[in-house]
């Protein structure tokens, strides 16, 4: 079990059930398009530092896999729809041409990165410190992986988009995974 079926199953009616996963769902949506909100450009990339990775895989260790691949859905699908849910940018387009331009590959992977986080969290990886950064690290490689793929299309091949959409934000990024994996452990703690 996720944390939000913890939290779901100690509801008293199948509505009150329902309404806590779609409230979890939603909530994370959001807070994955206030993520892009703090974003820092960098000078030599056209890819902006954000928190939202850190989001995503916290949404699928939260949430479990269809419902943290369901609000990276829903974010991408606001992002579409044209609502200003990406990080701001002079440079990147917003709207749908976001996901067809070079950090594309980034917001694409969003879902399969939560959905593969949620597997693991099923699974207990959730539940403690160490397995918790496991399942961040997996979900992040699935986000640079993707990223740095489509990047690749933009820039001229893997070597710029690997120095342009990757060693950047090796460290920041750590840091953040390395923080938001205590979270969960540190809600299950308190939920027993």
């Amino acid at each position: 079990m996720t944390l939000v079926d913890v939290l779901a199953t100690r509801t008293e009616t199948k509505q009150l059930h329902t309404a806590t996963r779609l409230a979890a769902l939603l909530f994370m949506t959001v807070l994955t398009a206030a993520a892009a909100q703090v974003s820092f450009s960098i000078p030599f990339t056209a890819v902006p530092f954000t928190l939202q990775p850190m989001v995503v895989l916290m949404a699928g260790l939260a949430l479990g896999p269809r419902l943290g691949l369901a609000s990276q859905v829903l974010y991408l699908a606001a992002g579409l729809a044209g609502l200003p849910v990406f990080a701001a940018s002079a440079t990147l387009p917003m709207g749908a041409a976001r996901l067809f331009g070079p950090t594309g590959g980034y917001l694409m992977s969003y879902p399969f990165a939560a959905m593969l986080t949620g597997y693991l969290a099923v699974r207990g990886f959730d539940r403690r410190y160490a397995t918790s950064v496991l399942a961040m690290v997996a979900g992040l490689a699935v986000i640079y992986a993707c990223g740095t793929l489509w990047l690749g299309l933009f820039v001229g091949g893997l070597r710029p988009a690997l120095a342009g959409g990757v060693y950047p934000f090796v460290a920041g990024d750590a840091i953040k995974l390395l923080g938001a994996a205590a979270v969960m452990p540190a809600l299950w703690r308190f939920l027993r």
